[in-house]
Protein backbone atom coordinates (compact mmCIF):
# COMPACT_ATOMS: atom_id res chain seq x y z
CA UNK A 1 0.00 0.00 0.00
CA UNK A 2 2.84 2.23 0.55
CA UNK A 3 4.10 2.13 -3.21
CA UNK A 4 0.80 2.50 -4.47
CA UNK A 5 0.13 5.57 -2.48
CA UNK A 6 4.09 6.65 -3.21
CA UNK A 7 3.18 5.87 -6.70
CA UNK A 8 0.06 7.89 -7.17
CA UNK A 9 1.60 11.16 -4.96
CA UNK A 10 4.57 10.65 -8.39
CA UNK A 11 2.22 10.35 -11.10
CA UNK A 12 -0.56 12.74 -9.55
CA UNK A 13 -1.45 16.41 -10.17
CA UNK A 14 -0.61 18.08 -7.44
CA UNK A 15 1.94 20.52 -6.72
CA UNK A 16 5.10 17.71 -6.47
CA UNK A 17 3.49 15.05 -9.32
CA UNK A 18 4.27 14.55 -12.70
CA UNK A 19 0.82 13.69 -13.94
CA UNK A 20 0.53 16.81 -16.52
CA UNK A 21 3.77 16.59 -17.91
CA UNK A 22 3.03 13.05 -18.66
CA UNK A 23 -0.05 13.59 -19.99
CA UNK A 24 1.53 16.79 -22.41
CA UNK A 25 4.18 14.20 -23.31
CA UNK A 26 1.42 11.76 -24.30
CA UNK A 27 -0.54 14.40 -26.39
CA UNK A 28 2.28 15.45 -28.27
CA UNK A 29 3.40 11.76 -29.30
CA UNK A 30 -0.24 11.62 -30.49
CA UNK A 31 -0.03 14.84 -32.25
CA UNK A 32 3.55 14.01 -34.05
CA UNK A 33 2.03 10.10 -34.97
CA UNK A 34 -1.08 11.39 -36.28
CA UNK A 35 0.71 14.18 -38.67
CA UNK A 36 3.12 11.06 -39.55
CA UNK A 37 0.55 8.92 -40.45
CA UNK A 38 -1.36 11.76 -42.32
CA UNK A 39 1.32 12.84 -44.41
CA UNK A 40 2.45 8.70 -45.07
CA UNK A 41 -1.09 8.33 -46.16
CA UNK A 42 -0.38 11.45 -49.23
CA UNK A 43 3.07 10.23 -49.94
CA UNK A 44 1.89 6.92 -50.13
CA UNK A 45 -1.15 7.44 -52.24
CA UNK A 46 1.45 8.88 -54.31
CA UNK A 47 3.73 5.97 -54.76
CA UNK A 48 0.73 3.44 -55.10
CA UNK A 49 -0.32 5.50 -58.11
CA UNK A 50 3.37 4.97 -59.28
CA UNK A 51 2.99 1.41 -59.03
CA UNK A 52 0.20 0.76 -60.47
CA UNK A 53 1.24 2.66 -63.78
CA UNK A 54 1.73 1.44 -67.01
CA UNK A 55 5.53 3.20 -67.51
CA UNK A 56 8.15 1.25 -66.20
CA UNK A 57 9.74 3.48 -64.75
CA UNK A 58 7.32 4.82 -62.56
CA UNK A 59 6.85 1.20 -61.09
CA UNK A 60 10.75 1.22 -60.76
CA UNK A 61 11.38 3.91 -58.62
CA UNK A 62 8.05 3.20 -56.95
CA UNK A 63 9.60 -0.37 -56.02
CA UNK A 64 13.02 1.55 -55.23
CA UNK A 65 11.66 3.42 -52.71
CA UNK A 66 9.68 0.96 -50.79
CA UNK A 67 12.18 -1.55 -50.71
CA UNK A 68 14.68 1.03 -49.17
CA UNK A 69 12.54 2.86 -46.78
CA UNK A 70 11.54 -0.31 -45.29
CA UNK A 71 14.89 -1.74 -45.17
CA UNK A 72 16.09 0.89 -43.74
CA UNK A 73 16.22 1.27 -40.07
CA UNK A 74 13.47 4.13 -39.06
CA UNK A 75 16.51 5.79 -36.50
CA UNK A 76 18.58 6.60 -39.07
CA UNK A 77 16.24 7.96 -41.41
CA UNK A 78 15.50 10.10 -38.62
CA UNK A 79 18.81 11.43 -38.38
CA UNK A 80 19.13 11.96 -41.92
CA UNK A 81 16.53 14.21 -41.96
CA UNK A 82 17.39 16.10 -38.74
CA UNK A 83 21.14 16.59 -39.31
CA UNK A 84 20.32 17.07 -43.36
CA UNK A 85 17.68 19.41 -42.57
CA UNK A 86 19.84 21.25 -40.19
CA UNK A 87 22.69 21.28 -42.67
CA UNK A 88 20.28 22.77 -45.30
CA UNK A 89 19.25 25.69 -43.21
CA UNK A 90 22.55 26.02 -42.01
CA UNK A 91 23.48 26.77 -45.57
CA UNK A 92 20.58 28.90 -46.15
CA UNK A 93 21.32 30.90 -43.08
CA UNK A 94 25.24 31.09 -43.94
CA UNK A 95 23.67 33.27 -47.20
CA UNK A 96 22.16 35.84 -45.10
CA UNK A 97 25.79 35.54 -43.11
CA UNK A 98 24.79 33.50 -40.07
CA UNK A 99 27.60 30.86 -39.29
CA UNK A 100 26.24 29.37 -36.07
CA UNK A 101 24.71 25.71 -36.53
CA UNK A 102 20.13 26.11 -36.86
CA UNK A 103 18.83 22.96 -35.47
CA UNK A 104 15.81 21.13 -38.05
CA UNK A 105 12.56 21.60 -35.73
CA UNK A 106 12.12 18.48 -33.94
CA UNK A 107 8.40 17.94 -34.84
CA UNK A 108 8.82 18.76 -38.14
CA UNK A 109 11.54 16.11 -38.03
CA UNK A 110 9.09 13.53 -36.98
CA UNK A 111 6.48 14.28 -38.99
CA UNK A 112 9.00 13.74 -41.95
CA UNK A 113 10.47 10.88 -41.06
CA UNK A 114 7.18 8.97 -39.83
CA UNK A 115 5.79 10.28 -42.99
CA UNK A 116 8.25 8.87 -45.58
CA UNK A 117 8.52 5.71 -43.57
CA UNK A 118 5.25 4.61 -43.10
CA UNK A 119 4.31 5.47 -47.04
CA UNK A 120 6.34 2.77 -47.65
CA UNK A 121 4.23 0.59 -45.75
CA UNK A 122 1.25 2.38 -46.72
CA UNK A 123 1.63 1.84 -50.46
CA UNK A 124 2.15 -2.09 -50.08
CA UNK A 125 -1.21 -1.37 -47.86
CA UNK A 126 -2.73 0.45 -50.94
CA UNK A 127 -1.50 -1.57 -53.45
CA UNK A 128 -2.90 -4.48 -52.03
CA UNK A 129 -5.81 -3.42 -51.48
CA UNK A 130 -6.50 -2.03 -55.06
CA UNK A 131 -5.84 -5.80 -56.37
CA UNK A 132 -8.82 -7.19 -54.22
CA UNK A 133 -11.21 -5.00 -55.83
CA UNK A 134 -13.43 -7.15 -58.12
CA UNK A 135 -12.86 -5.92 -61.87
CA UNK A 136 -16.51 -6.49 -62.90
CA UNK A 137 -17.00 -3.29 -60.65
CA UNK A 138 -14.31 -1.31 -62.18
CA UNK A 139 -15.69 -2.33 -65.58
CA UNK A 140 -19.12 -1.12 -65.32
CA UNK A 141 -18.11 2.29 -63.99
CA UNK A 142 -15.77 2.34 -67.10
CA UNK A 143 -19.27 0.85 -69.50
CA UNK A 144 -21.61 3.58 -67.88
CA UNK A 145 -19.02 6.62 -69.25
CA UNK A 146 -18.30 7.55 -66.08
CA UNK A 147 -14.69 9.59 -66.22
CA UNK A 148 -11.77 8.87 -64.61
CA UNK A 149 -12.02 11.14 -61.51
CA UNK A 150 -15.32 10.63 -60.36
CA UNK A 151 -14.65 6.99 -60.95
CA UNK A 152 -12.08 6.98 -58.74
CA UNK A 153 -14.16 9.24 -55.97
CA UNK A 154 -16.97 7.21 -56.40
CA UNK A 155 -15.80 3.73 -56.73
CA UNK A 156 -12.41 3.29 -56.83
CA UNK A 157 -11.81 5.00 -53.24
CA UNK A 158 -14.54 3.78 -51.30
CA UNK A 159 -13.77 0.05 -52.44
CA UNK A 160 -9.90 0.62 -52.30
CA UNK A 161 -10.19 2.16 -48.58
CA UNK A 162 -12.86 -0.56 -47.05
CA UNK A 163 -9.99 -3.04 -48.26
CA UNK A 164 -6.89 -1.10 -47.04
CA UNK A 165 -8.47 -0.18 -43.58
CA UNK A 166 -7.29 -3.36 -41.26
CA UNK A 167 -3.94 -2.36 -42.91
CA UNK A 168 -3.54 1.08 -42.40
CA UNK A 169 -4.65 0.28 -38.76
CA UNK A 170 -1.65 -2.00 -38.59
CA UNK A 171 0.86 0.98 -40.09
CA UNK A 172 -0.85 3.19 -37.36
CA UNK A 173 0.69 1.31 -34.14
CA UNK A 174 3.89 0.94 -35.99
CA UNK A 175 3.85 4.39 -36.35
CA UNK A 176 2.74 5.35 -32.59
CA UNK A 177 5.69 2.88 -31.55
CA UNK A 178 8.23 4.49 -34.03
CA UNK A 179 7.25 8.25 -31.96
CA UNK A 180 9.40 7.14 -29.75
CA UNK A 181 12.36 7.77 -31.36
CA UNK A 182 11.96 10.80 -32.63
CA UNK A 183 13.01 11.42 -28.78
CA UNK A 184 16.92 11.85 -30.11
CA UNK A 185 16.28 14.90 -31.76
CA UNK A 186 15.13 16.62 -28.06
CA UNK A 187 11.02 16.18 -29.17
CA UNK A 188 9.81 15.92 -25.53
CA UNK A 189 7.03 12.80 -26.17
CA UNK A 190 5.74 10.15 -23.95
CA UNK A 191 9.34 8.57 -24.13
CA UNK A 192 11.33 11.50 -23.49
CA UNK A 193 9.15 12.83 -20.67
CA UNK A 194 9.76 9.43 -19.00
CA UNK A 195 13.25 9.86 -19.11
CA UNK A 196 13.41 12.99 -17.91
CA UNK A 197 11.40 11.85 -14.60
CA UNK A 198 13.44 9.28 -14.05
CA UNK A 199 16.40 10.98 -14.11
CA UNK A 200 15.16 13.49 -11.96
CA UNK A 201 13.57 11.57 -9.48
CA UNK A 202 15.46 8.66 -9.70
CA UNK A 203 12.22 5.98 -9.74
CA UNK A 204 12.99 4.86 -13.44
CA UNK A 205 10.06 2.25 -12.88
CA UNK A 206 7.11 4.43 -11.57
CA UNK A 207 7.80 6.33 -15.11
CA UNK A 208 8.04 3.66 -17.52
CA UNK A 209 5.83 2.13 -15.67
CA UNK A 210 3.50 5.14 -16.65
CA UNK A 211 4.62 5.09 -20.16
CA UNK A 212 3.33 1.50 -21.07
CA UNK A 213 0.14 2.46 -19.67
CA UNK A 214 -0.47 5.53 -21.53
CA UNK A 215 1.08 3.62 -24.70
CA UNK A 216 -1.32 0.99 -24.36
CA UNK A 217 -4.61 2.94 -23.75
CA UNK A 218 -3.90 4.93 -26.82
CA UNK A 219 -3.31 1.93 -28.75
CA UNK A 220 -6.56 0.59 -27.25
CA UNK A 221 -8.24 3.53 -28.38
CA UNK A 222 -6.61 3.61 -31.49
CA UNK A 223 -7.98 -0.15 -32.19
CA UNK A 224 -11.68 0.65 -31.52
CA UNK A 225 -11.30 3.45 -33.78
CA UNK A 226 -10.14 1.26 -37.06
CA UNK A 227 -12.84 -1.03 -35.95
CA UNK A 228 -15.45 1.04 -36.06
CA UNK A 229 -14.37 2.75 -38.71
CA UNK A 230 -14.25 -0.92 -40.57
CA UNK A 231 -17.90 -1.69 -39.70
CA UNK A 232 -18.99 1.33 -41.30
CA UNK A 233 -17.20 1.01 -44.87
CA UNK A 234 -18.30 -2.89 -44.28
CA UNK A 235 -21.80 -2.25 -43.59
CA UNK A 236 -24.52 -4.28 -46.60
CA UNK A 237 -20.75 -6.18 -47.67
CA UNK A 238 -21.91 -9.38 -47.82
CA UNK A 239 -19.31 -11.96 -45.76
CA UNK A 240 -18.37 -15.12 -46.68
CA UNK A 241 -19.13 -18.21 -44.67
Amino acid sequence: MAFIGSYLTLIGFGPTGWGWLLLTAAAMTIGVSVCGFLAGTVIGSIVTFMQLSRHMGLRWLADCYTTVLRGVPDLLVIYLFYFGGSAFLGSIGGLFGYQGFIGMPAFLTGTLALGVVSAAYQAEVFRGAYRSVARGELEAASAVGMRPWPKFRRIVAPLVLRYAIPGLGNTWQLVLKESALISVTGLVELLRQSQIAAGSTRRPFEFYLSAVVLYLVVTWFSSIVFRRMEARTTQGVRRAL
